[in-house]
């Protein structure tokens, strides 16, 4: 239609004119001295555009990009940042709307199990780390595992493919090279601007690095790690490729290789508050909790997704189960950024200041629509020491 014409050519206008921003400041020497936070700014600037785009849906006229674009130049980085975040928000709140329909009981199953004699969920066996911190049976006994529908994780994604149009899958990745592995596809399909997946695992902020398994060479045996511009780490290794339940997920005993607890040389932080893995009731099954498994492109293909920092609220009780993540440590950060409401015609945020506990994730967001096919990250190897072989930096200029 010429609707979406325009669309595609207001956004195509857009990028470009973004693109030649960045070229310019790639080359003054203040991006080589600070390039971690200009990369940040850049990507927050990039990410604001796409997915108020996307929140406009697919009937936006040219008129409603060429807003977003005014916006962009005139908001500043902290506004930007704001609205992003309501942006994914409100994907992630649909997310998990989906889910709960998917996965739910119905409330005439929900007061058959009230009048019935509850049964105790058994907890995870308990784990060395467990020990080691001072157990967490207490928590495990407290922790109450809701029923839910007796679904296999790949009926559960077909399900959320049929109400969100889009799922994942995990399968050999189509990138020609030996250490390519498995990959991410979508399918159906992702409008630009859609959350394509979460990052999941355990979430360590700097402090607790030495924790991670193999410190200081983290990587060296681990693939699965992906660290966010604030210096958190998050390991998706113990999540692996998921499970078939709700459960309390004690990633301490899960099958992948055991996290070794050592005491540091002043030997004190080694109790239950302050390390370990804080116990949570996950939902195993999530269709998105796959972006460990997105590669990044060889030469001559291009990224598809980036990456954003997102801070869930952790206020937010109900979608808990669906955010495949827990802290590492005593885990609640705060986040002290407002929340605007999205205003299209009359841009403005809320001004009062409110502390709100965040959980540090991350998630994959679509920089143009995908369908049916491998999805792709820039790695942004190029500040590592120990690059692979097969790492080909992406051309960003094109």
């Amino acid at each position: 239609s010429s609707r979406s014409a325009g669309n595609d050519r207001a956004m195509a206008f857009l990028f470009h004119k973004f693109q030649e921003g960045v070229k310019i400041l790639a080359k003054s020497p203040t991006f080589a001295r600070e390039s971690r936070l200009l990369q940040f700014e850049a990507d927050i600037n990039l990410l604001f555009l796409y997915t108020s785009y996307n929140r406009l849906g697919r009937n936006a006229e040219e008129a409603d990009a060429e807003e977003i674009i005014d916006m962009a130049n005139k908001a500043s980085l902290d506004d930007q940042q704001k609205q992003v975040h309501e942006n994914v928000h409100s994907q992630v709140t649909n997310f998990c709307s989906y889910m709960d329909e998917i996965l739910l009981l119905d409330q005439k199953v929900k007061d058959n199990q009230a009048t019935s004699p509850a049964t105790p969920h058994s907890p995870p066996r308990s784990s060395g780390l467990g020990l080691a911190v001072g157990g967490n049976s207490l928590a495990q006994d407290r922790i109450a595992v809701p029923e839910t529908k007796t679904l296999h994780r790949t009926e559960v994604s077909q399900r959320l493919k049929d109400l969100m149009g889009y799922t994942l899958e995990v399968k050999p990745s189509q990138i020609p090279h030996e250490d390519a592995g498995k990959g991410l596809f979508l399918q159906g399909e992702a409008n630009i601007g859609s959350v394509i997946a979460f990052y999941p695992g355990v979430v360590y902020p700097p402090a607790y690095y030495r924790y991670i398994l193999g410190y200081p060479r983290v990587d060296a045996q681990n693939s699965h790690l992906i660290t966010r511009y604030d210096g958190t780490m998050i390991n998706a290794q113990p999540w692996g490729a998921g499970g078939e339940s709700r459960e309390i997920w004690d990633w301490t005993s899960s099958p992948e290789p055991k996290h070794t607890m050592q005491a540091d040389e002043k030997g004190s932080d080694l109790d239950g508050t302050h390390v370990g893995g804080n116990l949570e009731v996950l939902e195993r099954r999530n269709p998105l909790a796959f972006a460990h498994f997105a590669n990044h492109p060889t030469k001559g293909m291009f990224p598809n997704v980036m990456i954003y920092p997102y801070n869930f609220p952790l206020l937010e009780k109900d979608m808990r189960p669906y955010i495949p993540n827990v802290s590492f440590g005593n885990g609640e950060e705060t986040d002290t950024s407002k929340f605007g409401s999205f205003r299209l015609k009359t841009w403005k945020s809320n001004n009062n200041e409110s502390k709100v506990p965040v959980l540090k994730t991350l998630v994959l967001v679509a920089t143009r629509a995908i369908c049916d096919e491998e999805v792709l990250l820039n790695y942004r190897l190029s500040n590592s020491e120990h690059i692979p072989s097969w790492y080909t930096p992406v051309d960003e200029e094109d």
